[in-house]
């Protein structure tokens, strides 16, 4: 038994995260336009119909702004908190919008999602881990410190989406204004890729197949330059990037220490 797992998008330009089984499926986060979000869905080969509920993680742009009419037109419930709502200023119908408390299971179908708090500058930030099938898929972004709830939960994970946000040097030689730099490194922004790499090595379960390498910085960042950081110490792990720019494929995770791409034929099955 298996759960499909892509990323639609991930970065400061959208981010949207699909954990499925054979029956139904969620979303984490909703940053890119319902027809960018439908358009990449089509190519996989993924249907919006299986889709049966959104999970916001905070109120930032990149993570919000196809929430209203995505949910609207298929009429999907939006699990979010109060404050989150508030602070993005989402016209959310009140039956549609649902909150959710940290560490509370959702089910959703076969689906239980729970939420944790994280260290990022938003008003009530979450990190979620879906669980179904007897496998831990975990979506780990927008994250300023690995605080011991994330080491706890990514100590469970079969696969996982975790930020990679900045290379240290191209974040400090690079462009940015300087309050904008502190920002980023200052304990409520993003991961850099050190600070990914040292949680991979020391909490890395021996179960996890794949990592996804995720939020990666336009500016600041290359995927070559953290993967290459990341091979030596990948070992059974497959460690990929999740890109800014396309979907990634669909995969098929298992509990059987085994995890494959998808093909487009085997999910039109579903």
């Amino acid at each position: 038994m298996s759960l499909y797992i892509t990323s639609l998008n991930s970065g400061s330009n959208g981010n949207c995260y699909y954990v499925g089984n054979d029956h139904e499926a969620i979303m984490v986060d909703a940053g890119l336009s319902c027809r960018e979000t439908e358009r990449r869905m089509q190519r996989l080969g993924l249907s919006m119909q299986k889709v049966k509920a959104l999970f916001i993680s905070h109120e930032h742009t990149d993570h919000i702004k196809g929430i209203t009419i995505l949910s609207k037109k298929y009429n999907l419930p939006v699990y979010i908190t109060p404050a989150t709502q508030r602070s993005g200023n989402l016209p959310l119908a009140e039956q549609q919008a649902i909150p959710f408390l940290p560490y509370t299971p959702v089910q959703i179908g076969g689906l239980s999602i729970t939420a944790f708090p994280k260290f990022h500058d938003a008003v009530e930030p979450h990190s979620f881990i879906i669980s179904g099938n007897e496998v831990n898929i975990g979506v780990f972004t927008d994250i300023g410190a690995p605080c011991e709830h994330l080491i706890k939960h990514f100590q469970i994970c079969h696969a996982a989406f975790l930020e990679a946000n900045y290379d240290e040097v191209m974040l400090e030689n690079g462009r940015y204004p300087f309050h904008l730099k502190r920002r980023i490194k200052g304990g409520h922004g993003h991961l850099s890729n050190k600070q990914a790499l040292e949680l991979f090595k020391k909490h890395r379960p021996p179960f996890m197949t794949h990592l996804f390498l995720s939020h990666l910085s336009k500016d600041n960042n290359d995927p070559d330059v953290v993967l290459e950081l990341f091979r030596p110490h990948a070992g059974d792990t497959h460690v990929a990037v999740a890109s800014r720019y396309q979907e990634t494929p669909v995969y098929s995770i298992s509990n059987n220490g085994k995890a494959m791409p998808v093909t487009y034929t085997q999910l039109s099955m579903f």
